[in-house]
């Protein structure tokens, strides 16, 4: 009988979870769009997390770099490690990593920002003031979503890039020349393309998972406490699905 229950309340939120996606992204199309709200959420998105983002991209490429030289040393092809590590990072570590970090960062404070108005009852009084709380609160947060997350992961790859030169211009003696024409060499349509298309579904999973779990807060300050925290893991389990996804995808057809 708990079983049952739990399939149930797990469908519903299902439901409740792609209505809510819905509505949000039709928002982006519809009239009126808060662009002052948008704005300040690209800018606490984006701006906000280019620090932590720069540094996890930074020392992730500095560890591929001292990782795969050991790695590829025993086989003879150390020179590859430029290769190695831009393919990695571009195609997966990237994208992957700076979603996790925004989604620690960003995901509870949306869940919690929208959870304070939810139990304080402000997103009553905007429906009573006719406006829509899903086109004023999360749509903004989508569209930031949508567009912030693939500038980080551009960023983050070209900081992991240059961490991983770092070391290998400064550690295992290499030329710069020649990394930075084994990288260019390495990459092509087929590494970029996947690596800038996932961002956008990592944004969208990150900002719609906030937005629901606030949305849905019970219990007073507690409940705001318990939203924020299940959506860092609701939207770190999402990533890691939608990466899986969306990487046997390209591998399909590309």
């Amino acid at each position: 009988m708990n079983s049952l229950k739990l399939i149930f309340r797990l469908i519903k939120s299902v439901q409740e979870f792609s209505l809510l996606a819905y509505h949000g992204l039709r928002g982006i199309f519809q009239r009126p769009i808060y662009w002052r709200d948008t704005i300040d959420q690209m800018d606490r998105f984006g701006i906000g997390s280019f620090l932590i983002v720069g540094f996890t991209g930074l020392f992730t490429g500095m560890v591929m770099a001292l990782q795969m030289a050991v790695t590829l040393e025993r086989f003879g092809i150390k020179s590859l490690v430029g290769r190695a590590v831009s393919v990695s990072i571009v195609r997966e570590l990237g994208p992957v990593l700076s979603a996790l970090i925004v989604a620690g960062r960003m995901g509870s404070g949306i869940a919690a920002e929208i959870g304070a108005m939810k139990v304080g009852e402000q997103t009553d009084a905007l429906r009573a003031m006719g406006t829509d709380p899903v086109r004023k609160l999360v749509t903004p947060r989508m569209i930031a979503g949508l567009i912030m997350m693939p500038v980080l992961t551009v960023f983050a790859d070209f900081i992991g890039v240059f961490g991983s030169y770092v070391i290998c211009s400064s550690v295992l003696d290499f030329s710069g020349n020649l990394y930075w024409t084994s990288v260019l060499e390495s990459l092509d349509e087929t590494d970029v393309f996947p690596g800038l298309t996932k961002p956008l579904f990592f944004g969208l999973i990150i900002s719609t998972v906030g937005c629901y779990m606030g949305l849905g807060t019970r219990g007073g300050t507690v409940g705001v406490g318990k939203a924020a925290t299940e959506s860092v893991v609701i939207a770190s389990l999402g990533i890691i699905l939608a990466d899986f996804l969306i990487t046997k995808f390209y591998f399909a057809i590309l």
